[in-house]
């Protein structure tokens, strides 16, 4: 049981900052500060619907791709690895205020569940925890993290009047830190295995 727990936290975390729900908290709010409560409720929940199933297709299909384009886990962890740098990157050096709102009334699923909750950073994490952990634990952690996410924006007026637009800012930034520091790591074991695999 410790062992299943310690796995599902394993998979959970690296999720948790891909997903960043408090560090894009602004950016929703200021994508959807032109509608009613009413409307807004609808906007999230077609965005965690959205992000649920494009998450589990991909989740479902992704070694069926690799298979099919001839891509190993090891490629992907570099190549993913090196995208997910590359998001944290432009996350700790570049605000994501400032982003056009939507006028659409599919604004839930475009941008706002994809990509915004759910994007390269967590797809990519998704398929290595599938990899790592198992699809029943993955699937757990995914489904944990959408609902935090829905809580976080259900309730997003009251959180960003507890932490202020700084606050939120600044876990932003310290996710962005943890999610580079996981892209380094998918690299390093992504080389690691295609190097001692090439040697065998």
């Amino acid at each position: 049981m410790e062992s299943i727990g310690k796995e599902f936290f394993l998979a959970f975390m690296p999720l948790f900052f891909a997903i960043d729900a408090l560090g894009i908290l602004p950016l929703f709010l200021s994508i959807t500060s032109d509608s009613r409560n009413a409307d807004i409720k609808k906007i999230l929940r077609d965005a965690i619907f959205a992000a649920f199933i494009v998450s589990v297709v991909f989740l479902l299909t992704g070694k069926l791709l690799f298979r099919s384009f001839g891509i190993t886990a090891d490629d992907f962890r570099i190549g993913g690895g090196l995208v997910l740098l590359l998001i944290a990157i432009l996350n700790l050096l570049f605000s994501s205020e400032g982003q056009g709102r939507s006028s659409s009334n599919e604004m839930g699923v475009v941008p706002i569940g994809i990509p915004l909750i759910i994007g390269p950073a967590a797809l990519t994490t998704i398929i290595m925890s599938v990899d790592r952990h198992g699809l029943v634990i993955t699937l757990l952690s995914l489904v944990i993290n959408l609902l935090l996410t829905w809580l976080i924006f259900s309730n997003s007026k009251y959180i960003v009047r507890v932490m202020g637009k700084g606050g939120t800012r600044a876990f932003g930034k310290v996710a962005s830190l943890f999610l580079a520091a996981i892209a380094v790591m998918m690299i390093r074991v992504g080389i690691t295995n295609t190097i001692m695999g090439g040697l065998k």
